[in-house]
């Protein structure tokens, strides 16, 4: 073999090696910089919400088919609402009751008032009689000091034989008519002090009684707001027995039938909103240049040959691969580098025909001009 046959495969060796190292060191620079960044892994997506029910009951009506359109507020299913309406009925006539024992009670408290106000007249009569009678007794006690002197003075006249005997009859009586008087006064006195006692007990067992129904007045006013509460609660187990549409969007499959017992947290059907996104799943590589707000073309595999338009809404925080069940632990055992995928969110644009007959689930290809993120970028600075 001649040395002119060796120079060729020897060029085309180097000139090989060459370009393996131009790939394997400026590759990955290339591509996270190409003003257009393509993936075929994308999938259309949709919010979706496992409708369930809170409380347990028997389906009385299914008023939505497989697939069909619905809107905020519409009533989807509803269970037997009976025993709630039982409940609520009970709360709110328990709730009367207690209003009622409170009213009662106020009529007591009026009672007990008017009875408080008597005692306290009572005492006010009776201090009156004292007076009175103590008045009385000051003004008889010293005639009767006087008459009682006069008796004895004719006592001794009549044993003297300077007195008559119907001067000192006279004298007796007269010292009796006063003694009796006052006695008669003290007695009305004694009669007065134990009135005054009476009207003072009654004053306090009322004032003590009057508190006791301030206290059942506290009591029953926090069982009204107990039985309040309790009308509440079965306010809302009432309104758990119909499963309402939190927004607009179409119901998957039902899973549950009329006549069918279900359970707190028993899926009855799902709801998947109008809105459908698509998530792009770019290599790591790929997101050199790329920002949200990037323009995207979005081609559906059901529609070939249309292009629908959107833009970047978010960047996943973190790659699929972190959001795994079990995430790999590279810091054990050999290792091989694997390029990640990182999750973009793309929402299309309103307004586009046949935007109402995308579904979840499609498959897509996406194209983002990072070029204009950049400039976007930039041009906000």
């Amino acid at each position: 073999m001649n040395k002119k046959s060796l120079i060729i495969p020897i060029v085309v060796l180097f000139v090989a090696a060459g370009l393996l190292f131009a790939i394997a060191g400026h590759w990955t620079a290339w591509e996270g910089n190409h003003a257009d960044q393509i993936t075929d892994d994308a999938y259309l997506r949709a919010d979706m919400t496992p409708l369930s029910t809170r409380i347990s009951g028997t389906v009385k009506k299914v008023n939505v088919g497989d697939y069909q359109k619905v809107t905020v507020g519409q009533v989807l299913i509803e269970l037997d609402d009976d025993d709630y309406r039982a409940n609520l009925d009970q709360a709110k006539a328990a709730l009367a009751a207690s209003e009622a024992s409170l009213e009662d009670n106020q009529a007591a408290k009026r009672i007990q008032d008017a009875q408080i106000k008597a005692a306290e007249a009572g005492i006010v009569q009776a201090q009156a009689a004292i007076d009175a009678t103590q008045a009385g007794i000051a003004s008889v006690s010293p005639q009767e000091d006087r008459a009682l002197t006069e008796l004895r003075r004719q006592e001794a006249l009549f044993s003297s034989k300077a007195a008559t005997h119907q001067q000192l009859e006279a004298a007796t009586a007269q010292e009796g008519q006063l003694r009796g008087a006052l006695e008669a006064q003290r007695a009305d006195l004694a009669r007065a002090q134990g009135a005054l006692a009476t009207s003072e007990s009654q004053l306090e067992a009322a004032k003590r009684q009057r508190e006791a129904l301030n206290v059942k007045d506290d009591v029953f006013k926090a069982d009204i707001e107990a039985k309040k509460a309790a009308i509440v609660v079965a306010q809302v187990n009432l309104a758990y027995t119909q499963i309402t549409a939190p927004t607009n969007g179409s119901v998957g499959e039902r899973h549950v039938l009329v006549g069918q017992l279900v359970a707190p947290g028993t899926q009855t059907i799902d709801l998947v909103q109008s809105d459908v996104w698509v998530q792009a799943n770019f290599k790591e590589t790929q997101l050199t240049n790329m920002r949200a707000g990037a323009p995207t073309d979005v081609r559906v595999d059901t529609f070939p040959g249309h292009v629908f338009h959107g833009k970047v809404a978010e960047l996943s925080p973190a790659s699929g691969s972190q959001f795994a069940l079990l995430p790999p632990d590279n810091a054990t055992g050999n290792f091989t580098k694997v390029v990640q995928r990182i999750p973009i969110k793309i929402v299309l644009f309103p307004g586009q025909p046949d935007l109402d007959r995308l579904r979840p689930g499609f498959s897509a290809e996406v194209t983002v001009h990072t070029r204009a993120a950049v400039n976007q970028s930039d041009g906000g600075q």
